[in-house]
């Protein structure tokens, strides 16, 4: 038995989109197997950016759009962390920044198409979490 065996239990069902990921990735060359594997770990790299979850996790449990002090308010990080992550959410195409010739000046976030597609894997972490404790008590252990 190789280690995907192992790793997928027999009982459970697999997902239409990761049977259907599975058989592009099956089909695919290597080439773009390779492209892929790069754009999910640059995506995941992204995401374990200090923060940056709990930006786009506003945007995918709440909706938008987000003023950036709404933004300072909501996520327990110092200003310039929060303007770097922001930045870097919109320079990867997650969320647009829009900019209002008005006094004083307002700047407000809105997600992506891209990200609206990611907000499906933020609510199964939310699912999982409410079926699952990945740190149990030292008693429960």
């Amino acid at each position: 038995m190789d280690q995907r065996e192992a790793a997928t239990p027999t009982d459970v069902a697999t997902p239409p989109r990761l049977a259907d990921a599975r058989r592009t990735r099956a089909e695919a060359d290597d080439e773009t197997v390779a492209n892929l594997d790069e754009r999910v770990e640059a995506l995941l790299a992204l995401l374990g950016r200090t923060h940056a979850q709990s930006i786009l996790r506003l945007f995918a449990v709440e909706g938008g759009p987000w003023r950036f002090s709404e933004l300072e308010d909501r996520v327990d990080a110092s200003p310039h962390t929060i303007s770097k992550r922001l930045g870097e959410l919109t320079d990867a195409g997650l969320l647009e920044r829009h900019a209002y010739d008005e006094s004083p000046p307002r700047v407000e976030y809105t997600w992506t198409d891209s990200a609206v597609d990611l907000a499906p894997a933020f609510h199964a972490m939310y699912d999982w979490a409410l079926d699952h404790d990945p740190w149990p008590a030292d008693d429960e252990r």
